[in-house]
């Protein structure tokens, strides 16, 4: 098992045991088989970004968490370094930057994404607001109905706990998203 499947394993049951949900409970709040959400809590299978979002969802806890370990006092990630997220709805691959310290909810995100396919999120927990910056390429974002197209150096703020999505519209699109939860 490697470090961050263990990472996430650990963080999945301990979260799951803190809301006090079954294993079935939390698969069909998630949306997931039930027989995925196991294999996930022992360590096994290789969880999209889409798996990770509906579990931190159903818990009601930023996706961060799923990767809690104890942060050193610096860290650098050079360009094309860290553990990538991909999706399986798009070419859409993210790297978790920074993870929120004990009561503060902040995930920063440097994300790669290829055009051909929208990746449309669900609403993340009540509160949180995404930050997007783009750093390069053509891009389409927004929540439903208020979707903006970013050139390099664009900065949109919007609700992330309602329906949104992203659409690379250059190849190898980069940006970053921070998203803050209360």
């Amino acid at each position: 098992m490697s470090a961050p499947h263990q990472m996430i394993a650990a963080a999945i049951q301990r979260e799951r045991n803190r809301a006090g949900k079954s294993l079935s409970a939390l698969a069909a709040q998630a949306g997931i088989a039930k027989s995925t959400l196991s294999q996930l809590e022992a360590g096994n299978g290789n969880p999209s970004v889409e798996t990770l979002w509906a579990l931190a969802a159903a818990l009601d806890v930023p996706l961060s968490l799923l990767f809690e370990t104890q942060a050193p006092a610096t860290t650098l990630i050079r360009g094309g370094e860290g553990e990538p997220l991909e999706s399986e709805q798009s070419d859409f691959t993210a790297v978790l930057l920074s993870r929120c310290p004990p009561n503060v909810r902040r995930d920063v995100y440097r994300v790669v994404m290829q055009p051909g396919q929208v990746r449309r999120a669900q609403p993340h927990p009540r509160g949180t607001v995404e930050h997007m910056l783009v750093c390069s390429g053509q891009m389409r974002a927004g929540p439903d109905g208020q979707e903006e197209i970013l050139q390099p150096g664009d900065y949109y703020t919007y609700p992330g706990d309602r329906l949104h999505s992203y659409e690379a519209l250059h190849a190898d699109t980069l940006f970053i998203m921070v998203m803050e939860a209360p």
